[in-house]
């Protein structure tokens, strides 16, 4: 995947998977724009990869939770001349807890994030490089997807539908040149317990991964033309016994593995 002077667009890029998505396309030899709301880790993580790799880095601090991104931030980069070969809708978050236990407007702002904003963005950059007939597209969801799961109920349902969505474009999208791949990672050592307000139950620590190597399953998938992969053999076979477990024992089973009593 050594694009040598091509760009790519990474959101969610102050913290975690963005960090180290950054990192591995910096080192390939990519130019990278990082879009996040906090803009000074980004500041700090272009200096390092400018430095490190040679390489042009643009951050745009940017509110993702709202409507009309992916046409603005596509408008913006035309406008400089930049255009996007690889992006990584990697923006996203859970909550912990019971739904109705959540204040409303959380639940609403993360959806908002997790599949409206990804399939805006999607939809922008992923029409132009159609047009171009060349262009790389990985969305991140997360094993969740793969079964309905208490306490992240929303959360759960939102990477469901990043997973049948992306899965859906690959198809479309490969006779115009253009690959998408989904990545759904299980536990990772990154912020996300910690913004989701979860502490760490017994089984994710012991199934827990390093972001890094995550990361670069998802680019490899990417680069091989994968529809979708999920990174770690626990994670795997996880996702693939539910194939086998009825629906009502899968709902329970997760409840109890996400329980921190």
């Amino acid at each position: 995947m050594a694009n040598s002077g091509k760009w790519a667009l990474i959101t969610g890029a102050s913290s975690g998977f963005g960090v180290d998505f950054a990192r591995e396309l910096a080192a390939r030899g990519d130019n990278l724009v990082l879009v996040a709301r906090r803009v000074e880790p980004m500041q700090a993580l272009a200096a390092e990869l400018e430095r490190a790799h040679d390489v042009r880095v643009k951050v745009i601090g940017l509110d993702l939770a709202r409507t009309g991104v992916g046409a603005e931030l596509l408008s913006r980069l035309d406008a400089e001349g930049i255009v996007v070969d690889t992006l990584i809708n990697n923006a996203g978050y859970g909550l912990f807890g019971e739904f109705v236990d959540q204040p409303l407007q959380r639940t609403l702002d993360m959806l908002q994030l997790n599949m409206l904003t990804l399939t805006e963005l999607t939809h922008a950059f992923g029409g132009a490089m159609a047009r171009r007939g060349s262009g790389r597209i990985l969305l991140v969801a997360s094993i969740g997807g793969y079964q309905s799961t208490p306490t992240y109920a929303a959360y759960s349902a939102s990477k469901s539908y990043v997973l049948l969505f992306g899965e859906a474009l690959h198809e479309e999208l490969r006779p115009r040149g253009v690959t998408v791949t989904v990545l759904s990672p299980g536990i990772t050592a990154t912020e996300f317990l910690k913004v989701s307000g979860q502490k760490a139950t017994l089984y994710q620590r012991l199934v827990m991964m390093r972001s890094r190597p995550v990361v670069r399953i998802g680019l490899r998938a990417l680069e091989r033309g994968r529809a979708s992969v999920v990174p770690g053999w626990l994670n795997a076979a996880t996702a693939w016994s539910n194939r086998l477990m009825p629906r009502s024992v899968q709902r329970k089973v997760a409840f109890l593995l996400m329980r921190n009593d």
